[in-house]
Formats: structure tokens, sequence, C-alpha cells
């Protein structure tokens, strides 16, 4: 196999989810190495995924120091959407904005090991969830731009968890016993007034499986600069987590922008 530039990975709703590696026009499928050896080197070579250009140090998830301070999206509304402006006309690239901040957008709740609120683009359900690794998920609100979900996240922050707890995530094969929907009349109760007109009538629960052939007892996160070579036979994918049979774990999406071997 060719030298692949590492991005997020993508994944296909089903059950179970499929995944896909997607690299200059290549497209791997990740779900048919299940079970078998796979091998990833770290080859030393780092690009940007937004402009290409070779790099000695990646910033945030791949971006060359130029695109970091510069590309809308490596903005700090993309981690904190409160701090979106865009609905200001404020924004490093009012096009994109308007295609990703000024857009339908969902406060969310989903079961990880843990209920948690997030906030997501329209355009990215299941896939935000998908990213996660939840195994449950349901739609809270629907606003028109991205820093008004954002605050309403940040107003139910104060009873509801927003962090993702990597290790308890992908060692939670099933979700632990929380009634969604009753989770979502809960937050819905403690909403301020004036966000109550956003509240989302649709109670689809999402359920999401994950392909797994099994999980070693511990994990351990590699990453390349340090392990340049991760090897073992792929016993599952979640997130954006490939799962290991000897305990090590590596997230793809924090390693965009490494170019890499990959072998089996």
């Amino acid at each position: 196999m060719p030298e692949v530039l590492l991005k997020k990975l993508d994944a296909e709703f089903s059950d179970p989810i499929q995944y896909f590696l997607n690299s200059d026009g290549q497209q791997i499928e990740l779900n048919s190495f299940l079970g078998k050896k796979l091998k990833i080197e770290n080859t030393g070579q780092k690009v940007c995924i937004r402009c290409g250009a070779k790099t000695k140090k990646l910033y945030g998830e791949g971006f060359c120091y130029k695109c970091f301070i510069t590309a809308p999206e490596a903005d700090s509304c993309i981690i904190y959407p409160e701090k979106c402006k865009a609905h200001l006309g404020i924004s490093r690239n009012m096009e994109w904005s308007k295609s990703h901040c000024l857009i339908d957008h969902y406060v969310y709740l989903s079961v990880t090991d843990h209920l948690k609120v997030g906030v997501t683009r329209n355009t990215q359900i299941p896939k935000r969830w998908i990213d996660q690794g939840a195994l449950l998920a349901i739609k809270l609100a629907k606003t028109p731009y991205r820093q008004l979900a954002g605050l309403i996240e940040v107003d139910l922050k104060q009873h509801f968890s927003d962090k993702t707890f990597w290790k308890k995530m992908l060692l939670t094969t099933s979700p632990p016993d929380i009634d969604l929907l009753e989770a979502k009349r809960s937050a819905a109760a403690l909403l301020k007034p004036e966000f109550k007109k956003y509240l989302d009538l649709d109670n689809t629960i999402y359920s999401i499986h994950y392909p797994f052939i099994s999980l070693p007892t511990k994990i351990t996160s590699v990453n390349l600069d340090k392990t340049p070579v991760i090897e073992g036979t792929l016993m599952g994918i979640k997130g954006q987590y490939l799962i290991f049979d000897n305990g090590q774990v590596i997230n793809i999406r924090k390693h965009s922008g490494f170019v890499v071997k990959i072998s089996s």
C-alpha cells in the first residue's frame, strides 16, 4: 500500500458503523482489516491538511502554523461554539462561515460511558456522535446559527458533562442504564426561558454499534512521534480510534497530517 496522509476517519452510519480512511483520493475501507495484522509506520513527514505544505510541526488537528492562525477551520469557535461571531459578521472567512456557522445547529445529549451534552452542525449528524464514540444520542434543541447552540450548551454544562473520557468510552461496549428520553425532559426543564423555543420535538433515539471482535482489558494510547510503529491485530474501531490486540490504540484524528505507511 502506498504512503498515506492521515486525516480523520470517515464513517458511514450502518450496523455496525463502516469506517474509511480517505487520503488524496484514496479510500481505504477499514472494517475489512478486523482480525488481521495491521502495521502503521510513521515516515517522519508531516503535511498541512489544509494547504498541503510540508511542515516540521503540526498545530491543532493537522495544520501548519500559518493555517492554524488564519484558517476558519482552526478558529476557536470550533472548540468553543459560544465564541462564534459569524452571526455578527465577524469571521476569519465569512464565505466559509455561511456554510458552517450560519446554518442550523443541534444541541444534543449522547451516551458514551456517561451522559453528556454537545453541539454539532446539522450536516454532521450522526457523524459527530460516531466521532465521539457515542452509543446512544438524541437531539435536544435546534438553533439557526452556531453561537446560539453554544450558549445553550454552556447553560446546560452546569448540569451535564461535556467531556468524553476516552479510555472509558473505548472500553464501554453497551450503554449504561440511562433513560435518554427522560434525560431530554430534564434538560428541557433546565433551559432558560429564552432558549426553550429552540427545543426540538424529534425524540428519535439513535443507537450506534461499532465494529469489534473483542477488546483488550487494558489500553494504551500511542503517539507516532514517540512510537513510530504501531503493529498488531486490529480488534475494533470506535470513535476515531483503532484498537489492537496488544492493547495499543491510536487516535487517527489527532494524527491528521502525518504521512504513514500502512501494511497488513
